[in-house]
């Protein structure tokens, strides 16, 4: 199934059930897509997030309910999932730029459409390679992404402390959560150091895996806060014409070299999304 029947099927979802469960594991479902990166592929490819989409979509049927009928305003914001009708006027004039009840008076109903970006502008190269089950001693973090580099440094303490740098066989970062879908303090990843089957984890480390498998991969040269824009390259331009489905895995970066000792313009950083 191509990705824009996915996104397409996903809309339609949210159109005619207004009033149902909306949540982000309920819309992955319904596009058969992994729940790591469902709202990654569909910010990217729509430029909407599926909160603004499900907004939308209720004000958007309300509009109709509004001069096609005679329903109270209790009434249609309850038909179209709002808890009351105070919520429902919010996001109706954050839509319409009009109270419903001004809309109803003078307002011509709107259907929802979406506008999907399928990879026709620039390409994004990716090469695609298998990879080892790959052990790794990390560290949870939670809260924005562009502040991982504070867990990366207790990391280093613990491997400074012991004298286990011998041991590292690489640094990566992995990443739960969507920066579009879940608050910033809530985002949830882990620092960590690649390590073979022999390390002994030392207390307070978490051991964590990487599954073997097939990944696209993305090289990124340049400094750290050009990745966001390299991810969104990724998805927007790559994913929904390469034939490939995304696996139920979280996705990574593995960095090429030390921060520390390289400049920004050198870095290298491979983004990494497992492949089914």
């Amino acid at each position: 199934m191509s990705y824009e029947s996915r996104l397409r099927r996903v809309v339609r979802y949210i159109h005619e059930n207004p009033d149902g469960d909306l949540s982000l594991d309920t819309l992955a479902d319904v596009a058969a897509l992994s729940r790591f990166h469902f709202h990654r592929v569909y910010r990217t490819m729509t430029g909407e997030t599926c909160a603004e989409t499900v907004r939308r979509a209720r004000t958007y049927r309300a509009s109709h309910l509004l001069v096609q009928t005679g329903l109270s305003l209790d009434e249609i914001a309850t038909r179209v999932g709002y808890d009351n009708t105070q919520s429902f006027n919010r996001a109706f004039r954050a839509v319409f730029t009009q109270t419903p009840t001004e809309f109803r008076k003078s307002g011509f109903p709107r259907d929802l459409t979406l506008t999907l970006n399928l990879g026709e502008s620039q390409m994004t190269e990716v090469t695609i390679r298998d990879m080892p089950r790959t052990r790794l001693a990390s560290l949870p973090h939670r809260g924005p992404y562009n502040t991982i580099a504070k867990a990366f440094e207790q990391l280093s303490a613990t491997f400074n402390a012991r004298n286990l740098w011998p041991e590292v066989r690489g640094l990566a970062a992995i990443y739960y959560d969507d920066i579009g879908a879940v608050p910033a303090e809530d985002l949830r990843s882990a620092a960590a150091f690649v390590v073979d089957d022999a390390f002994e984890m030392p207390e307070g480390l978490e051991e964590a895996h990487i599954s073997a498998g097939r990944l696209a991969v993305l090289l990124h040269e340049g400094p750290y806060s050009g990745l966001p824009h390299s991810w969104d390259n990724l998805y927007r331009n790559w994913l929904p014409v390469s034939g490939e489905t995304i696996a139920d895995a979280p996705p990574f970066e593995l960095y090429l070299n030390d921060p520390r000792q390289t400049a920004p313009e050198d870095l290298r950083t491979e983004i990494c999304v497992p492949l089914a």
